[in-house]
């Protein structure tokens, strides 16, 4: 049984492009699956479970993260690992504000952007971007991005908390 060591270089050839398009598909489930009838746009699956209360934002990033994940062992640089971090954080932050958030998460589309990122790195030729991955500064980028998730929901139930208590009296 083979393990891959923490400092494992990024995969090569077949299993990138395979890589790509599997995470290619995920983003269109996501982002783009569904054509809104009469009209040229399509939502995805994303902006549906963002308004599942709760943990909707929720699974949403965590399904984000591991495209970014998946992104950093095939060697992405920093820049462009931030970049997607970055879609993902303005996804998540947008799709707490009711109604509105809602309206930017279906436009937004990280996830879309992300692929974008992706693809154009793999045009990179491989020599240059055989890199191994940097658990460490992943690590770091997976933290922000977490603590902007518990601080969005700590912000929500405190929201929430208020909104029954004045409720309630």
């Amino acid at each position: 049984m083979s393990q891959i060591s923490p400092q494992s270089s990024p995969p090569s050839g077949d299993a990138r492009i395979s890589t790509f398009r599997r995470l290619r598909r995920l983003s269109h489930i996501l982002d783009n699956a569904i054509p809104i009838p009469g009209t040229s746009y399509r939502i995805g699956i994303d902006p549906i479970i963002g308004l599942l209360p709760g943990g909707g934002d929720f699974l949403g990033t965590a399904v984000s993260a591991y495209i970014v994940l998946e992104a950093a062992r095939m060697g992405v640089t920093r820049e462009t690992l931030v970049q997607m971090v970055w879609n993902i954080i303005v996804d998540t932050l947008s799709g707490t504000v009711p109604v509105l958030g809602d309206l930017v998460d279906v436009t937004w589309k990280a996830n879309t952007k992300n692929i974008v990122l992706l693809e154009e790195h793999l045009k990179i030729p491989p020599s240059s971007s055989r890199k191994k991955v940097d658990w460490l500064f992943l690590a770091l980028l997976f933290g922000v991005l977490l603590l902007v998730v518990v601080g969005v929901a700590a912000i929500s139930v405190m929201l929430l908390r208020w909104l029954f208590s004045a409720i309630t009296g």
